[in-house]
């Protein structure tokens, strides 16, 4: 079975959990939906992902 594959963003921010991307968002989400999923499982690698200067940022 294959993955489907999300393609980035071309604009606004979007969660990656574990190297999948989960949305896209017009504002950064980070201190609201970010830290507070990483809090809850600790084991998780969460970054979020700049459309705009093509960077991930890790929480």
């Amino acid at each position: 079975m294959i993955a489907a594959t999300r393609e980035l963003p071309a604009a606004g921010y979007a969660p990656e959990v574990d190297g999948r991307l989960k949305a896209e968002f017009t504002t950064r989400l980070r201190q609201a939906g970010g830290e507070e999923l990483k809090r809850r499982f600790p084991m998780l690698r969460i970054r979020i992902y700049d459309a705009q200067t093509h960077a991930r940022e890790e929480i």
